[in-house]
């Protein structure tokens, strides 16, 4: 839907204020096909914290932990990650009528949003801040949303393959993000990152399959 594709890339320019992203609809019912709910039953925001914030993705209590450079880094890189899924599916949902997009899309800003509140919290410059849509200060992120984009507008199902690989490509960053460790309020980030995208790998497997 275009108020979908036009309020991500709001998000992920960085035009919407976090205030702003608690009181985006969420939408309850789930995107692994026609009338089906989300895995297990657990609901978009996975059954925890405000269902119109982000799921709990990131406990402002959760105690704060020292971050090494490279860690620092990889959560800067998080950020991009979290900011080529949205402008990715909200330019596939603008392209298509399904509504897998618009549901994931809608999911991926409550990510993008949480990446961005630990980023603050440990001081580290948001690198998705201010950029366009489908922008990307680095350069291999940028190459893969290009080559991710045109695989996807030849056709719908390329678009959901084209979502499947984005998805993966998620999945094993976050499992080397975890390795080492230590902080527990970003390895909560993670951990609940990683439970998301394997859901949004499910759903796009199914939608393909």
């Amino acid at each position: 839907m275009k108020g979908t594709r036009k309020f991500a890339l709001a998000v992920a320019a960085g035009a919407v204020t976090a205030g702003a992203l608690v009181a985006a609809p969420a939408l309850a019912a789930g995107p692994g096909g026609p009338g089906d709910p989300w895995p297990q039953g657990q609901g978009q925001y996975m059954g925890q914290g405000n269902p119109g914030g982000y799921c709990m993705l990131f406990d402002r209590g959760a105690p704060k932990g020292t971050l090494t450079a490279a860690q620092k880094s990889a959560l800067a890189s998080a950020a991009e990650q979290e900011k080529l899924a949205v402008d990715l599916y909200a330019a596939f949902a603008d392209q298509y009528d399904l509504r897998v997009f618009d549901r994931v899309v809608a999911a991926e800003m409550q990510h993008l949003r949480a990446v961005r509140t630990v980023l603050a919290r440990y001081g580290v410059t948001d690198p998705t801040q201010g950029q366009a849509a489908g922008a990307f200060g680095s350069a291999s992120v940028q190459a893969s949303y290009h080559r991710l984009l045109a695989q996807g507008k030849s056709s719908a199902q390329a678009a959901l393959k084209a979502g499947r690989e984005a998805e993966r490509a998620r999945i094993d960053a976050l499992r080397t993000a975890l390795s080492g460790l230590t902080a527990p309020d970003v390895k909560q980030l993670y951990a609940n990152l990683l439970r998301a995208e394997q859901m949004h790998l499910t759903a796009f497997e199914r939608w393909i399959g």
